[in-house]
């Protein structure tokens, strides 16, 4: 299954496709994502943005926003953390997957590598969902998953950190192999 699913996103990919990606990535990030940054009015950290957080800082962070805060932080949960993530695994998918369909075997298994930005984006609404749950049930408690909540975090952060290098890595080797093609060795 793991094998159809990243032929399919290799040869979904296209350049076309993944200068659109890129478009749509960088648009987002210059036009959306800074007014989303300046939201938190509260001061506390953001789950989001933290590597990792037990499930005291939570409920420490939850108090700190307030009623009307941990609404605010639920509704962005249920609409821009549901496109961001869409945008950058996208973005993250397409070029990876036409930079390593450039530079290795069909069959290589560099090729996964485009799966990485998928499970990126899997833990993303995982953390998403658990801090969502635990600000909407604040002051109760629910342990599982504000423990779980700070793990589901370092897990996307540590994913989509080696989705990013692979990426850089896959361009480089793209760049060096049209160099070397454009030189004649």
């Amino acid at each position: 299954m793991l094998k159809r699913l990243s032929f399919w996103l290799s040869q979904f990919s296209t350049s076309w496709l993944a200068l659109l990606a890129l478009l749509v990535f960088i648009l987002f990030t210059s036009l959306v994502l800074p007014a989303q940054a300046d939201e938190n009015a509260s001061g506390a950290p953001t789950p989001d943005l933290s590597i990792y957080y037990s499930a005291q800082d939570l409920y420490r962070w939850a108090e700190a926003y307030g009623p009307l805060g941990r609404q605010e932080y639920i509704r962005a949960r249920l609409s821009f953390d549901v496109i961001w993530p869409l945008v950058y695994t996208f973005f993250l998918v397409t070029a990876i997957s036409w930079s390593y369909k450039r530079i290795a075997a069909p069959e290589s298994l560099w090729q996964y590598l485009n799966l990485l930005p998928v499970l990126g984006m899997s833990f993303d609404f995982l953390e998403n969902f658990s801090t969502s749950l635990v600000m909407l049930r604040f002051p109760q408690q629910t342990p599982v998953l504000a423990s779980l909540a700070g793990v589901f975090t370092m897990v996307k952060w540590i994913l989509m950190s080696v989705s990013s290098i692979s990426l850089i890595m896959g361009v480089a080797f793209v760049l060096i192999k049209w160099i070397k093609q454009r030189a004649g060795v």
